[in-house]
């Protein structure tokens, strides 16, 4: 056997087999490239489902962890330490809100958000104890903890974990008149994803975030973005509710804003919503742990420049320009999304998109696919154009092989 397949055999003797990961075994990775555990490099197209925005070891990112590893990595939130105050206000402001709740993975994060909506129903909106109602949209993905799958329409991700937790109303996506309909009194928040990334980089017409934000505000409902995998920079604006200029009342925040170093997340909003807890009922021992908040406040400041999201402006509407020319010929079905991210629909003839995916990794390239004929391009924004372009070409060698 090769050191790849001993590798994998291994693995999948001692793990539970929650995932179907494509048969790779990364030992090493720098900006967007990975190299196996055989020597073999493979371009980064996925970057860890945007939690790699800014690179394979990255050094700002690395050199930010190796400082604080010297000095303290754990309090847990019983005592302050000298990087949280410096960390919820930077996020604070790259946010334009007031008030950080940090945890570390996004399905916590939103799980956090689900727990401050009911909470300020109650207390501040008025709604009758225990009948707090969120919507949320169909083809969501925003976890896989025992309430989010509640609210998921995802077989997969739901079957055989009931009983599921009530107090969800599911509309479709993009539908503002399904929306509107489904809200009554007792609706405390709507959370949806401003580009559904798992369902295939789905992207909502436009004007159907603002109604959104408009239809929440007339209704006092609180408007939740979960831009877990849509925010910091991916889509070409900090945030992916930026190109049609909407600000909600909460964002949910994971993935990038741990640079693929540490898990990080947080709820931001206001200080009038966040400001519904008190001690004790709510937390996490290593939810804005001293590590965390080294790496992240590192990342903040990187976005505060705004050069990656002018990078991933720019490169992305070359990658859409170029996957555009792929439809029509049989091949591709349809392109979806924004700046360096996209849904690529593969005709059926051709394969499925596991399939085509394990053809690109033959040629060196790493996608992965959903929803059984799409492959998502998402490389880390560090990528440069001639690595971007390198990525198309074995693209449409495998589409043309087909």
């Amino acid at each position: 056997m090769s050191t790849t397949e001993t590798a994998i055999a291994s693995a999948e003797a001692h793990s539970a087999h929650n995932y179907h990961p494509l048969p790779v075994v990364v030992a090493s990775a720098e900006g967007a490239w990975m190299t196996d555990v055989e020597g073999r490099r493979y371009l980064d197209m996925l970057a860890g489902y945007s939690a790699l925005n800014f690179g394979h070891g990255n050094r700002r990112l690395i050199d930010a962890a190796k400082a604080q590893l010297d000095r303290v990595t754990l309090t847990s939130r019983a005592f302050y330490h000298d990087r949280f105050a410096e960390f919820c206000t930077e996020l604070a402001a790259l946010c334009g809100m007031e008030t950080v709740l940090p945890m570390n993975t996004g399905a916590e994060a939103v799980e956090t958000a689900v727990k401050t909506a009911r909470k300020w129903g109650y207390r501040v909106k008025g709604v009758p104890d225990g009948m707090a109602k969120i919507i949320v949209a169909s083809d969501n993905f925003h976890g896989r903890t025992t309430t989010i799958v509640s609210f998921s329409t995802d077989p997969e991700a739901r079957a055989d974990f009931g009983p599921y937790t009530p107090g969800f109303e599911i509309v479709p996506y993009g539908d503002l008149t399904a929306m509107r309909e489904a809200m009554t009194e007792n609706t405390v928040a709507v959370l949806i994803e401003p580009i559904q990334g798992e369902a295939g980089v789905l992207v909502p017409p436009a004007g159907y975030l603002p109604g959104v934000r408009e239809l929440t505000r007339e209704r006092n409902v609180l408007f939740i973005a979960d831009e877990i995998q849509s925010g910091l920079g991916r889509t070409g604006k900090t945030f992916a509710l930026d190109h049609e200029g909407v600000v909600p009342d909460m964002y949910v925040l994971g993935k990038a804003l741990g640079g693929g170093v540490v898990p990080v997340s947080a709820v931001v909003s206001s200080a009038d919503v966040l400001g519904v807890f008190r001690p004790g009922e709510h937390g996490s021992t290593f939810g804005g742990n001293p590590l965390a908040c080294a790496v992240a406040l590192e990342v903040v400041a990187m976005l505060r420049t705004g050069e990656y999201q002018q990078r991933a402006a720019e490169l992305g509407d070359h990658l859409h320009r170029e996957l555009g020319l792929l439809t029509g010929g049989g091949a591709v079905d349809a392109v979806r999304g924004r700046g360096l991210w996209a849904g690529v629909d593969i005709a059926p003839a051709l394969g499925t998109g596991r399939e085509i995916s394990e053809k690109l990794m033959e040629e060196g390239v790493l996608v992965k696919d959903t929803h059984g004929s799409t492959i998502r391009i998402a490389p880390p924004l560090v990528i440069s154009k001639e690595d971007l372009d390198w990525g198309l070409d074995r693209l449409r060698s495998v589409l043309s092989a087909r």
